[in-house]
């Protein structure tokens, strides 16, 4: 999928991501340059609801070990 950048340095999010990602009027978004690509997260309006169940079953400290280990693979 690709976009175009208008002069004043907005694009379109094409419609599969936006409901594929629940992103709505009003979502904020993360933009995370990395120095060799750009990487946008959609930010939960309330990111501790949007957690809840996804750590059942899970240790805290086996979560957080698996998250950071994400990141580093985003670094």
């Amino acid at each position: 999928m690709e976009s175009t950048v208008t002069v004043r340095g907005q694009t379109a999010i094409p419609v599969s991501i936006r409901k594929r990602y629940n992103i709505q009027p009003q979502t904020k978004l993360e933009w995370i340059d990395d120095g060799h690509t750009i990487t946008v997260l959609p930010i939960p309006q309330d990111p501790i609801e949007t957690l809840k169940g996804k750590m059942k079953g899970d240790s805290l400290r086996k979560a957080l070990l698996r998250s950071r280990q994400d990141e580093r693979k985003h670094e």
